[in-house]
């Protein structure tokens, strides 16, 4: 019961918020249309590792009838029209950078959901604009195409899971944004399905309809006693939400990842341990200098091995003190993959894991920690980085000393 009264005290004091939900469309694609503008109005595929899935279609593609996450083999020689392009991480982020940036000269509160999608707190700018909320979506798509050539679908309401369900539609309308106002949230919840809802997962779609309850309408129908004892916090949350009044505000706080995770197939199946450290290397360079750009250092070290099989043996330590150091998290993972490699089984993929994180400013100093080792290898660090930003991706790879047997 407390519980709900504390939602219904947020409801009081956030109800005049006008949130967007800037999503990108086919990201991936996009910013590879972006960099090659040959590549438009054809149908092109970004496919995750070396080929392996599908992970971005653009609209051509998918009335081919090439789906998300369909398998190379199935589709070459098929679809002979197709263009497959090996995923780019590295680009679609510094584009999402550009695109967040773009965001953010229209309003200071902009949150940054994922790679590709931000909300924003639009609330007041009718006046600095002088324009509708509407217009200024259109106003915000038109500069993100402009200034960085990355086409998006924009959804605008009173809180984030309206306006993502906005943005839902947004990507089906030629204008590419829709708004959803108060005289619109209940019959177009009423149409639709608890399935578009965001944040209802399969689990929980089964066990609302097993109560019969199957629109967005019908949830917000429901008791909040109800919704309490059945679904938790969430589900008040949940149905507030959909009524248009805003409990999670937008913030642009930022916030550590859980994890940074890196991998990729490997370019042949082997047992070649040389060769699984030489990928693993690879994926620790990348995986620190992404932890050191968040100012940061991991407490949690974990590869894995993915077999020809697809069977997958991992392996995780957790570190006494924090490190964003190559060499250092390399010394790790060798030890690491001792304990599960197997010289008789062929190897399909290789990963790296770093997690728990803390932030540089908020570590503690062991007492017996080596000063002057720790500075070093801090001043090593930004060598490679910078060495990086100034003349590109991969200029100094780490490796190792194979030992003599």
């Amino acid at each position: 019961m407390d519980e709900i009264l504390n939602i219904n005290d947020n409801i009081d004091m956030a109800r005049k918020h006008i949130i967007a939900l800037v999503d990108c469309d086919s990201f991936f694609v996009s910013c590879e249309q972006a960099v090659n503008p040959e590549l438009k109005g054809k149908p092109v595929c970004v496919m995750s590792g070396r080929g392996q899935c599908v992970i971005s279609r653009s609209k051509e593609a998918k009335k081919l009838g090439i789906r998300m996450g369909m398998p190379y083999f199935q589709i070459e020689g098929v679809m002979k029209k197709a263009i497959f392009i090996n995923a780019n991480h590295e680009l679609y982020s510094e584009i999402s950078k550009k695109v967040m940036a773009v965001l953010k000269t229209f309003s200071p509160l902009v949150e940054v959901y994922s790679i590709d999608e931000a909300f924003v707190d639009l609330t007041g700018l009718e006046r600095l604009y002088k324009r509708n909320y509407l217009e200024i979506a259109q106003m915000i798509r038109e500069k993100v195409k402009e200034d960085v050539d990355i086409p998006v679908s924009i959804g605008v309401s009173s809180s984030k899971s309206l306006a993502k369900l906005a943005s839902d539609k947004a990507k089906k309308l030629d204008e590419g944004v829709f708004l959803i106002g108060s005289r619109k949230i209940t019959p177009l919840l009423q149409k639709t399905s608890i399935d578009e809802i965001w944040g209802i997962g399969k689990n929980l779609s089964q066990m609302l309809r097993k109560h019969g309850i199957l629109t967005a309408y019908e949830l917000i129908s429901q008791d909040d006693l109800w919704l309490d004892k059945q679904i938790g916090i969430r589900g008040l949350e949940m149905k507030h939400e959909l009524l248009g009044e805003m409990i999670s505000a937008v913030s642009n706080e930022v916030k550590l990842p859980k994890s940074i995770q890196k991998t990729c197939a490997l370019a042949k199946f082997t047992s070649d341990k040389d060769y699984l450290k030489n990928s693993l290397n690879y994926h620790i360079h990348r995986a620190c200098v992404k932890l050191r750009k968040i100012n940061a250092k991991c407490k949690g070290v974990s590869i894995f091995l993915r077999t020809k099989d697809f069977k997958v043996y991992c392996e995780k330590k957790v570190l006494n003190a924090g490190c964003d150091f190559e060499l250092e998290i390399s010394d790790i993972v060798f030890e690491l993959l001792d304990k599960i490699y197997n010289p008789n089984i062929l190897y399909r993929s290789t990963g790296v894991i770093l997690d728990t994180f803390v932030l540089n400013s908020q570590e503690q100093m062991s007492l017996f920690a080596d000063i002057s080792a720790d500075t070093k290898k801090e001043k090593l660090s930004q060598c490679l980085d910078k060495l990086e930003e100034k003349f590109g991706k991969d200029i100094i790879q780490t490796g190792f000393i194979k030992k003599d047997v």
